[in-house]
């Protein structure tokens, strides 16, 4: 039953939500802010320009919250990410007051309890193992797709494949995959906020029926373990993982572990088909392909942004920060900073300067699950460049509404 407060509530969050994007709309507008910019139509679907006229305010401003700071330069967003005087729990800097049981709310000890639990899972030694698995996952996806010669590369392949891979490493039955999918791809959208009431609805929905489908796989390997990461989890005492930090951690890997590899592969295609030349020299040398996944992770990263708070005062790209005030982290801004890389707007598969890129962010919090992504994506484009020499983009490639993520929502292809 929908009481009063319920109403208020609701009536709250889409003043709330109408409010704050009339507010950057205003300033992208009429303000003309880059940064501001960079959230809104046209120029959200290529936000690089904007990036470069952000960087004439230096290398961290004054953001469009109050109280709030923006990154653009690779050396402050390095220094924010590596730094132990910034973290991503908010809560005494006036955040939720609830906590986030998963690795992305936490900083250590916490952070450092349970990302040493997981961490085994994707090992060099791991990855070389599951490297033949993947092989065989990405040619009985590439042998579907081109029985129609033409179709969307994000359906056929780029998010097929790490939904498939993850679910194998947590042992989700294959049956499920679809489910995972589906309610993983909503959830993903919440790294963004909230946009509206309905999106907050929807993701309620997938948030609670997601749970609900690995709580009882966690259950299932509490009574019959089997070798895969669900049953590690579930087997782990209570002072590594505690009863209910075990769920929203399966979630998060399980929602990590395809946002950024399926965007990762389809900006690959998109760049390498927009640089032919680039597309030619990895068809010719298809062990390019890790050479290709480290460029496309520095020049259109996957990952746009994420955030830090400082724990203590200090200053950074000369701007003094104080304890509780929060940094946006431009990580894409950052990946194409002209006083670190040469000529950043180029896509140059041989480029020698590009291997440190912030795309998995850094410090304590760099992407656990790094080496699955790289390997994912190495192997779908090895395998595109052997047998797939002709692929061609036939149609528009419409940029995804996510500020956070950066990838397409489709791909349409022809491969002869």
């Amino acid at each position: 039953m929908t009481t009063r407060s319920d109403l208020m509530a609701v009536k709250a969050l889409t003043w709330d939500l109408w409010r704050g994007q009339l507010a950057t709309r205003r300033r992208a507008w009429i303000g003309r802010e880059p940064m501001a910019r960079t959230f809104v139509r046209p120029w959200h679907a290529d936000p690089y320009p904007q990036y470069d006229a952000a960087r004439a305010r230096g290398p961290v401003f004054r953001g469009l919250q109050a109280g709030g700071w923006v990154a653009v330069s690779h050396e402050a967003c390095s220094e924010l990410l590596r730094s132990r005087d910034f973290g991503v729990d908010t809560r005494e800097a006036g955040g939720s007051t609830e906590a986030d049981l998963s690795l992305l709310g936490m900083d250590p000890p916490e952070h450092t309890r349970l990302r040493k639990v997981v961490a085994p899972a994707f090992t060099p030694r791991r990855m070389t193992a599951f490297e033949t698995s993947i092989e065989k996952r990405v040619d009985s996806l590439m042998d579907a797709a081109e029985q129609r010669r033409s179709f969307d590369l994000i359906t056929a392949l780029a998010a097929p494949l790490p939904i498939g891979v993850i679910s194998e490493l947590l042992g989700i039955p294959v049956d499920d995959n679809e489910k995972f999918l589906r309610y993983g791809t909503v959830l993903g959208t919440a790294l963004d906020g909230i946009h509206s009431l309905r999106h907050a609805l929807e993701l309620q929905k997938a948030s609670v029926a997601l749970d609900t489908l690995t709580q009882s796989q966690l259950d299932a390997r509490r009574e019959e373990p089997r070798d895969d990461l669900l049953s590690m989890l579930a087997a782990e005492p209570p002072e590594r993982v505690r009863p209910n930090e075990a769920l929203p951690l399966s979630t998060l890997l399980l929602v990590a572990g395809f946002e950024t590899t399926v965007n990762l592969i389809g900006n690959a295609v998109r760049a390498l088909m927009a640089h032919r030349s680039q597309w030619e020299a990895l068809v010719a040398d298809p062990s390019l392909a890790s050479a290709v996944v480290e460029e496309t992770l520095r020049y259109d990263s996957p990952i746009q942004f994420t955030s830090r708070v400082a724990h203590e005062g200090r200053a950074i790209g000369g701007r003094q920060l104080s304890k509780g005030d929060e940094v946006l982290v431009c990580i894409g801004a950052a990946n194409r900073d002209p006083e670190h890389y040469r000529q950043p707007d180029v896509f140059d598969i041989t480029r020698t300067d590009g291997s440190d890129h912030l795309a998995f962010s850094g410090g304590v919090h760099y992407c656990v699950g790094a080496p699955l992504a790289r390997l994912e994506a190495g192997v779908a484009l090895q395998r595109m460049a052997q047998r797939w020499p002709d692929l061609r983009i036939t149609g528009r490639t419409p940029i995804r509404s996510s500020n956070v993520i950066r990838g397409a929502r489709r791909i349409p292809v022809s491969v002869r």
